[in-house]
């Protein structure tokens, strides 16, 4: 195929915008799924998907319409994956934008649309769901026309779910997007935008030819991982893989290889071909880290090596993930890993408990903190248990967000409550249309737990978020310990402003109270700051009548039975073990 007759687009929206329902339709009108191999959220492979209703993983597909080939990835819309999105869209010429004729526009449309400007991408605004009785199309075309400045006659209205005006929505993309800029001639350069391992092939990479061509049977090089490999087979994808000959230049489509892992061949990083060789590296890698960790530990202990073998098969698919083992006095051995957001840690748990049927037991996800010591030495910190004794440690930093919150008028005032709340400070506000978009930094920890529930809550479900990483900043933070019946557990140690510490830990306290079953014998939570106690509470210990069997008599027979169980309890006390069930680790996601 010519350059010239090749466009390659991607669809950006909020979640629940109705970007994957669009592909569907566009693949039932190119004829590229036959009617009867049509299912809803086609692209949409994994169970998971189906169920949450929400796009995790990328998938590129190749349409013929009207002697084009158009190639569309579908993109996923929650901010944990917006590397991924940045990359998809650096291989497009174009964007469909959609957004919810009901809703109008959220954060995620925001930060995509700011993603696709600065990829310099056309950006055709389509309203989704016009059919529906609160669509209100009038006020989110002024949305669309103040955030993006285009004219009325711009904005395609359709029904993707009827299927209504997505032909003009095809034929736009034909008009208004370019087709691919790039030369055959020079040396081979091709874009990663996805890869995944395949257990019978091994990593197959999704590219974007830029300039030259990737033939079958090429030994590939990745400029930034310097790992080299087979091009076994090429093709393209719609949406099942079909072999070809070659990649040429401008094309979109996938490469099995012969690697091993993804960690050789990254999101973003640049194939090239021994025969056509070049070390100039397409702009925008970047390696990506995780910034939310979390212990996974098995309930029994025998499973531990499957918990272990699963995560490492988890990981040959997905190179963002990051694990090394831990040790807890109370869980047994356990894996601490790393992930992109809640939502990528919450979809890991899922897949570790269906896929590979593990009992799990999930600690307090936490971030990671820099430290920097007396001695000079600096130390990256990924759990509170790791830090260092106090005498040692000169300035701790965490990591601080940018975010965006965009709200109805209405709800501002207790939107910037909830901010302050979280030791947030607010940096601007401006208004689109009947909303305000809210520009605010806070301290990443703060809203790793139950900050977008509380959005959702004070805001009556209409509040969307969006954020970034920004900095790590030396603020005032204190290890909080808790102890259990004098022992401490090491797994339920959080970092903590000083000035939000006293109240963490008596909260904390009182939730394990609730969580811990009582013993024969009297127990006591305490939370502590270094060796000074900040809370405690008691679990009163269950008391048993051993008067009952007594009829009459001295008095002294009572006492000496009294004192005998007061001399056991005692015993107890000294020696007994008090066990904390795994609800007991997941407090902080409880907060009230």
């Amino acid at each position: 195929m010519s350059q010239a007759n090749i466009r390659n687009f991607c669809i950006i929206a909020h979640i629940d915008h109705g970007k994957s329902t669009l592909a569907d339709r566009m693949l039932e009108l190119t004829d590229t799924v036959q009617k009867r191999d049509m299912k809803s959220q086609l692209l949409d492979s994994m169970d998971l998907e189906r169920e949450k209703g929400i796009t995790i993983k990328l998938a590129p597909v190749r349409m013929k319409y009207k002697d084009y080939d158009l190639n569309l990835i579908d993109t996923p819309g929650h901010v944990d994956f917006s590397y991924e999105v940045s990359r998809s869209l650096q291989a497009c010429e174009g964007a469909i934008l959609v957004v919810d004729a009901s809703q109008g526009i959220q954060a995620q449309t925001l930060a995509n649309v700011y993603l696709a400007l600065a990829a310099d991408l056309t950006i055709i605004p389509v309203l989704n769901k016009i059919d529906l009785p609160a669509a209100d199309v009038p006020r989110v075309s002024a949305e669309v026309i103040n955030l993006l400045g285009c004219k009325p006659e711009d904005i395609l209205m359709i029904s993707a779910k009827t299927g209504q005006g997505v032909e003009a929505v095809l034929d736009e993309v034909v008009e208004r997007i370019e087709p691919p800029r790039g030369t055959s001639e020079l040396p081979t350069r091709a874009l990663i935008f996805d890869s995944y391992y395949d257990d019978y092939r091994g990593v197959i990479l999704y590219v974007r030819v830029v300039d030259g061509m990737v033939k079958k049977g090429d030994t590939i090089e990745m400029i930034a991982t310097g790992a080299h490999g087979l091009a076994l087979e090429v093709g393209s994808l719609s949406p099942a893989m079909k072999p070809g000959g070659d990649l040429a230049t401008g094309e979109i489509g996938y490469i099995v290889t012969n690697l091993r892992t993804t960690r050789d061949a990254r999101v973003g990083d640049t194939v090239t071909t021994k025969r056509a060789h070049t070390d100039s590296q397409l702009p925008g890698y970047k390696l990506v880290k995780p910034f939310v960790y979390a212990g996974f530990f098995p309930v029994s202990n025998d499973d531990y090596q499957d918990l272990k073998d699963a995560i490492e098969k988890l990981s040959l698919s997905d190179s963002a993930l990051q694990f090394e083992p831990e040790n807890s006095p109370v869980l047994g051995f356990g894996v601490r890993i790393g992930f992109l957001g809640l939502l990528h840690m919450d979809i890991i748990r899922e897949r570790l408990e269906r896929e590979y049927n593990l009992d799990l037991v999930v600690t307090n996800p936490s971030t990671d903190y820099q430290v920097s010591l007396t001695t000079g030495d600096e130390l990256d910190i990924k759990s509170a248990s790791e830090l260092p004794d106090v005498s040692r440690i000169k300035e701790i930093r965490e990591p601080w967000i940018k975010g965006e919150i965009i709200v109805p008028q209405t709800y501002i005032g207790a939107v910037l409550q909830l901010i302050i709340n979280k030791r947030g400070l607010q940096n601007n506000l401006s208004y689109i249309d009947e909303r305000a978009l809210i520009s605010f930094e806070a301290p990443l920890a703060n809203l790793l737990t139950d900050f977008y529930d509380q959005l959702k809550s004070v805001t009556s479900g209409y509040g969307s978020f969006n954020y970034e990483l920004d900095t790590y900043r030396a603020e005032d933070l204190v290890r909080v310990d808790f102890y259990v019946a004098g022992g401490m557990v090491d797994a339920l140690s959080v970092m903590a402003h000083r000035s939000e510490s006293q109240h963490l830990g008596r909260m904390v306290v009182d939730k394990l109270k609730d969580v811990i079953p009582r013993q024969n014998f009297q127990v006591a939570l305490q939370a502590a700051i270094g060796g000074k106690f900040i809370a405690r509470a008691d679990l009163s210990a269950y008391r048993k009548d051993v008067t009952t069997g007594l009829y009459g008599g001295d008095v002294s027979r009572k006492k000496k039975v009294l004192a005998k169980q007061a001399k056991g309890k005692k015993r107890m006390k000294r020696f007994g073990k008090v066990d904390i069930p795994s609800e007991a680790f997941t407090v902080m996601l409880k907060r009230d």
